[in-house]
């Protein structure tokens, strides 16, 4: 009777933290923001409590996870609704390897070595730091890599086609709200975002625009939260 308990015990607990998962999102573990890999390692934790511990009564187990559960849902929410929040408990994404090298002041705050930095650009398939244009560390720990023009896919240099550096677009508007130090990083006011929107997309509000970018050569992208994405040509940014 005590195995059966133990067995019909682990089966409830599997199938509340697969819901919990579920509910969660499909994220892998490598993709989660800090504050969901810490409440997936104490769901992991909590979830082995009552499977093996059959004095604990199933409901004790049960409701922390369900807790955690709101939790992530309430986190996630001022996380979306508040950028500050935001970089507080998820920090943003910093610029690791520029034009000019590997950022070294970002490297030590990010506590990097070299060989760290060599081996995340070697896993996006690069194994020089000449090739690189931009190298950003993300939020959830992955590395995300501009190449120099003559060394992006299909090259311009096997083409033997004259091409310009790449420049990271900025993100001028994300979901509904603007950045304001984007904005000064690009030199724009915010009244030259809002005739950016009146010009690609009517009357729409900016807080209906899921997402806005340009990059120093004048190219943007601007998305309603309803619609979809669409390109267009601007002013060249002074700064980028």
């Amino acid at each position: 009777m005590c195995m059966l308990t133990i067995i019909i015990r682990s089966i409830i607990i599997y199938l509340i933290v697969l819901l919990v998962f579920r509910l969660m999102g499909k994220r892998q573990l490598g993709q989660m923001q800090p504050f969901e890999l810490v409440l997936t390692l104490i769901i992991a934790d909590l979830a082995t409590i009552p499977m093996a511990e059959v004095s604990v009564p199933v409901l004790h187990g049960v409701v922390p996870l369900l807790t955690l559960v709101v939790l992530h849902f309430i986190l996630a929410l001022i996380s979306r609704s508040s950028m500050k929040f935001s970089k507080i408990i998820s920090g943003k994404p910093v610029i690791i390897v520029n034009p000019k090298g590997i950022d070294y002041q970002a490297m030590k705050k990010l506590n990097l070595s070299t060989d760290d930095i060599f081996a995340a650009l070697r896993e996006c398939g690069y194994f020089s730091i000449a090739q690189i244009q931009y190298a950003i560390m993300e939020t959830n720990g992955k590395v995300s890599v501009m190449p120099k023009a003559e060394y992006s896919p299909a090259t311009n240099g096997d083409l033997d086609i004259d091409s310009e550096d790449s420049f990271l677009p900025i993100v001028l508007v994300s979901e509904g709200k603007c950045i304001k130090e984007n904005l000064l990083l690009a030199g724009i006011e915010e009244t030259e975002v809002t005739d950016i929107v009146k010009q690609n997309a009517g009357s729409t509000p900016i807080k209906d625009v899921l997402l806005l970018t340009v990059d120093k050569q004048g190219n943007g992208y601007i998305q309603m939260k309803k619609g979809e994405g669409m390109t267009f040509k601007g002013k060249r940014l002074v700064s980028a």
